[in-house]
Parts: structure tokens; sequence; C-alpha cells
């Protein structure tokens, strides 16, 4: 393991927005268990992520490539068994070997830019699929210690999990179908044409939850509001539900924004993101309304 150091957050992010940590990239699992010593927070691919501008006290650990194992995705994912990964390993990776092998499951995964450990902290999915789908056990660092839970342990719901909070999740079982690259490819093809209104520019993904029975998209974009912008951020004109930077947003102008549409909405809105460094209030943006 390099010898942590403190950077910039935004980086690492996909929404580039975060001010500084101490970093550790850990290697191996003495490596996990040392980083794990002090108050941490867990980074995968820096998705559905608000960092506040200054940044976060405790360490920030990242899983090298020690974790990452994409390459060793292969037939075996098809078996009763099913297939290990590390919790490193990029789940848009995953979603193109799984293609390329004809094996079934992750398609609605597809545009997702998450780790899998991330990935499965979060039960990531879009309306055409979820981790859950897919998932049968994870194995976790859990107070200095390797355990293993089912999926059915991780009380896996709509964008969350029952994962204990100081929990690393270091690697993940995952079983898909034996298929066929014809129809595996055209059922991503599906995917990717309905998903093709979703912005380019830089974004942590859907910024609130789906409120039951509707589209928070649909009713930012019923507000009028797509366009609103406060310093360098914006409500998307392409999709009202992203929040995208447009060059030197900071968490400040992201955190106004978001507060701007809940108080113009009638609906309760509830925020999709992590928030890491904030105070109460910024923080209540994530609880449940």
């Amino acid at each position: 393991m390099a010898a942590p150091k403190v950077v910039p957050l935004a980086p690492l992010t996909t929404l580039g927005v975060g001010g500084p940590a101490e970093l550790w990239v850990v290697e191996s699992h003495a490596e996990l268990v040392e980083a794990t010593r002090e108050p941490f927070r867990v980074l995968g691919g820096g998705s559905n992520l608000l960092i506040a501008d200054a940044g976060v006290p405790e360490r920030v650990i990242k899983l090298g490539r020690a974790y990452n194992d994409v390459r060793a995705f292969g037939p075996a994912a098809a078996s009763a068994a099913g297939i290990w990964l590390g919790g490193a390993t990029p789940l848009p990776g995953l979603v193109r070997r799984a293609a390329a092998l004809g094996l079934s499951g992750l398609e609605g995964l597809l545009g997702v830019p998450a780790t899998l450990g991330g990935a499965v902290v979060m039960n990531a999915g879009t309306r055409f699929g979820e981790m859950a789908d897919t998932l049968q056990e994870v194995e976790v660092l859990l107070e200095g210690r390797l355990e293993r839970l089912s999926a059915a342990e991780l009380g896996l719901g709509y964008r969350t999990s029952a994962l204990p909070p100081k929990a690393v999740l270091t690697r993940a079982r995952l079983r898909l179908s034996p298929s066929s690259q014809t129809r595996v490819r055209a059922r991503l093809a599906e995917v990717d044409a309905a998903r093709r209104g979703q912005p380019k520019a830089k974004s942590a993904g859907c910024a609130f939850k789906n409120p039951p029975g509707d589209s928070a998209g649909r009713l930012i974009d019923a507000l009028g509001l797509k366009g609103l912008r406060v310093g360098g951020a914006m409500i998307s004109p392409e999709h009202g539900n992203f929040v995208v930077n447009l060059g030197g947003a900071t968490a400040g102008d992201v955190v106004a924004l978001l507060e701007r549409v809940r108080e113009r909405s009638s609906v309760p809105l509830e925020t999709e993101w992590e928030l890491w460094g904030f105070g109460p209030r910024e923080e209540a943006l994530c609880a449940a309304p």
C-alpha cells in the first residue's frame, strides 16, 4: 500500500465536487484491517455521492486493484454456485463481460458507474433491474473479522441496504443465467435506448428517489425547474432528476439547488445520494420525508 496522503476527493467522484481527506488505497486484507482501525468511510466509484467542500475528517478507504476481478468473470457465474468477485470490480465492466459470455442478469444495470461493492451497498439499479436480482452472498470486514452475509440478510430495498455502517464489503457472489450474446446484447440495446435522455455532463446520478407510483424526474419537469442554476450546478435540461456540474460547481451550490427543488415540490422528495461531511441541515436532505 502506498503511504496514505491527504488528497482532494472531487476527482474521485462522478459529480466532480468535494474537499480533501486522507486517502487509503488498500491492496490486501492486512492493509484493510489497518485502515479500519480509525474512523473511516469507504469510497467506491464515486457516484451517488456528494462530498462537502471542506472534505471529511475521517480517513477514506478505497479498495485497490487486488479487489478488481473483472477478468475473472467467466462462465462459472452461471453455475449454481455463482462466482465471487472483488468489491472494487467496476460494474460497467461486468455488464460488458456478461454480454460477451451470453450471461443474463446484469442488463438492467447498464450505465450505472459504480464498483460492485458500492452497487451492493445501495442496491444500485434502474427501472430495468437492480443488484438484488443477481446477488447471492457477500463477504465483509467488520471489526477486523471477515464475515459472510446472505443477500436475504442485507435487507435490500429501493436504493438501500441494511449493511452495518462500519462494514467494508470486500467480495460479492453473483448468480447469472445462461443465455446468448444475441439475446443479452438485444436487451442491452433496449435499456440503452430507454436511458439515452440522461445527461453526459458530470453528475452523481439521480438526485431524488422516485416517490411511490411516480417519477421524480417527471415531477421536477412539471415544476418547470429544468435548467435552474445555482453557481456551477444546474438541473439538467435533459433530465429533471439530474444535477450537473457545469464546471467549478461547489457542494454548496449543489445543496442550495436541491433545497430549491424540495421547497417547490408539493410531493416530499428524498435525496438518493449519500452526503459526506455536512451538518445537520444538509444531512436532512437525505432523510426520508
